[in-house]
């Protein structure tokens, strides 16, 4: 039976950190396999009012991954860091994704960023606590929690824009 299950799902009896982790991955490698294989021109195809677009949700995950686990969690110094995209007046700004960048370019920046979210989380405690300017102070076991309610959100909102793309459904 166990050969029937997904990755996920053979996480049912493992410790807390396993399982918010292997979730979390179960979440990002959806996103990118509803990327994966789409034209440059549908990645960036605008089919919903908001700017969401598949393109647009992986870079914009990308940001998101960086800024919790790079900002948040690795308290890494602004001034060390490259500036994003948004601002108070453009909020939307990680949404957009130039030309020149392919989806493969999309799919391998998110997968690195991934990566390096993966191994600073691997230096800390789920308990471990950092100042956070709007919460105060967040745990690394509620930046996983947040992360898994971004990134499955964004995973759904994915399946809906590829299968208006071109029909496909599922994982």
């Amino acid at each position: 039976m166990a050969q029937d299950l997904d990755t996920a799902e053979r996480a049912a009896t493992a410790d807390e950190r396993t399982t918010l982790e292997t979730f979390l991955d179960y979440y990002r490698d959806a996103v990118t396999r509803k990327v994966h294989g789409v034209s440059g021109e549908d990645a960036r195809r605008s089919l919903v009012p908001s700017a969401t677009t598949l393109a647009g949700l992986l870079n914009h995950l990308c940001w998101v991954e960086f800024s919790w686990f790079e900002v948040v969690l690795a308290q890494t110094p602004r001034s060390e860091l490259p500036r994003p995209p948004w601002s108070k007046d453009d909020p939307d700004a990680d949404f957009r994704v130039g030309p020149e960048e392919s989806v493969a370019d999309l799919i391998e920046r998110y997968q690195r960023q991934c990566t390096r979210s993966r191994e600073i989380a691997a230096r800390y405690e789920l308990s471990h606590t950092v100042p956070n300017r709007r919460l105060g102070e967040v745990s690394l076991r509620w930046i996983y929690i947040h992360m898994l309610e971004e990134t499955a959100r964004h995973a759904g909102h994915a399946d809906i824009l590829r299968e208006q793309i071109d029909g496909t459904t599922g994982d």
